[in-house]
């Protein structure tokens, strides 16, 4: 099928199968398109805005789980984190976490989520077999507090990387520490502006979608 996407909040990228998924934010669903094509197929939701589990409400995030051939979605509007096979012939989701204002999404070598929660100003760890969550970063009177916290990072150490939206800066948080550092951003002279998104390259450059200043920003650390 042909594709009009409405509002594409974020994507993964499937390097197995040669495929993009995007949330597709406005159009209540998440949508895979060959990197080759222009054609490509709803795997989620796409049936109108609602509560039932083949259904959507405003997407903003999706990863791939490869250990259990998976996608993991933030059903932001619908207050909740799905999972949703990828195998032939799914037609709905599994509630993994509800009660959760997500945004962000990522997942660690030991198969923990890690979840943006913008009511909670937070970032949550949850582990995908007893589906427990705990604050990791952030969270009310917690230092170096965040203010809608979006997109996220985890590298191999633990250490959580954390856009911290409308403080308009980049928070790092060592795994157990008690409050986190602001690396990029806030008072500093690299200014940002309601970033949303950050990514990092195999040198270790930190890459941030500057959304306020409509730019792409690049960040050298020694």
């Amino acid at each position: 099928m042909t594709y009009q996407l409405c509002l594409p909040y974020s994507l993964c990228i499937d390097d197995d199968s040669q495929t993009m998924i995007i949330a597709d934010y406005g159009n209540d669903r998440i949508f895979q398109l060959k990197t080759d094509s222009r054609n490509g197929e709803i795997l989620a939701g796409g049936g109108g805005v609602g509560t039932q589990l083949d259904q959507l409400n405003q997407p903003t995030d999706v990863i791939i789980d490869k250990k259990t051939n998976s996608l993991i979605m933030c059903d932001r509007q619908n207050r909740r984190c799905l999972q949703w096979s990828l195998s032939k012939g799914t037609v709905q989701g599994e509630i993994l976490f509800d009660n959760i204002f997500c945004w962000g999404l990522t997942i660690d070598d030991q198969n923990n989520l890690y979840i943006s929660d913008t009511e909670k100003q937070a970032v949550l760890r949850c582990t995908l077999n007893d589906k427990n969550c705990t604050i990791v970063a952030g969270g009310r009177g917690r230092g170096a507090a965040v203010s809608q916290p979006e997109g996220l990072f985890v590298d191999t150490s633990g250490t959580i990387y954390v856009v911290d939206s409308w403080n308009h800066r980049v928070i790092r948080w060592p795994k157990k520490a008690k409050q986190g550092t602001v690396i990029a951003g806030g008072n500093r002279s690299d200014q940002l502006n309601s970033p949303v998104g950050l990514s990092f390259d195999q040198h270790g450059n930190l890459y941030v979608a500057d959304c306020g200043n409509d730019r792409i920003q690049c960040f050298s650390f020694e």
